[in-house]
């Protein structure tokens, strides 16, 4: 499969391009550092360098033959007001020139919506971070916003609580269950959840937290 990647030099993305060559498939990473990327990764995909603001180098990772794309930006707190949500206005601006409608991305757990079960520790983590991670929660609640007005196209979102470094296992949880500030998954497992829904329909037009 002919997939783009976007924040590929983050831990998530990483795992991301890591796991997309193991399975073989045909990569596109857009970053703005490509030497931060490995060597022997780089060889073996193609990197545009180019800012995921910039509308033009958005198109330039997004090439002919692309069926899907994979968002795993990642937001520090140097990061710009809305950083995921308008490099994803010009990632859905690019998917129609293409013809490629799967969009795989990676939420937030603090973004409650209609089919979450709300227990006492989501609504923890919904204070906790617009509080003490209001850039991060505001941004992924306007992507998801966004997201929404554009359900012509098959996204599928996935919000992770806290992501660690660790193996992947292949086995975790995905869905609308209880979740808390302790609710925890790897990177890698994020990865592989990400890269099954290329190709499965399961969770179109939803955002199932993931967990073990």
């Amino acid at each position: 499969m002919k997939i783009s990647i976007f924040g590929a030099t983050g831990a998530l993305g990483n795992e991301c391009v890591g796991q997309a060559i193991e399975a073989r498939h045909e990569v596109t990473a857009l970053a703005r550092t490509p030497s931060k990327l490995p060597l022997d990764v780089r060889n073996q995909i193609s990197v545009v360098e180019g800012n995921g603001l910039e509308p033009d180098d958005v198109a330039k990772a997004l090439a002919p033959g692309t069926q899907g794309v994979l968002f795993a930006v990642g937001i520090d707190k140097k990061s710009p007001e809305d950083l995921c949500t308008d490099v994803t206005r010009h990632i859905l601006a690019g998917m129609p020139r293409i013809g490629v409608r799967r969009l795989v991305w990676c939420g937030g757990g603090s973004t409650i919506v209609e089919d979450d079960k709300v227990t006492f520790g989501a609504r923890f983590v919904e204070v906790f971070a617009r509080t003490f991670m209001a850039l991060r929660h505001r941004d992924k609640l306007h992507q998801l916003e966004l997201l929404n007005q554009h359900l012509e196209l098959d996204w599928i979102g996935i919000r992770p609580l806290q992501m660690r470094k660790g193996p992947k296992r292949a086995e975790y949880r995905l869905g609308f269950d209880a979740f808390s500030g302790f609710s925890a998954i790897s990177f890698a497992d994020c990865a592989h959840a990400m890269l099954q829904m290329l190709t499965d329909d399961t969770w179109r037009h939803k955002a199932p937290v993931i967990q073990y």
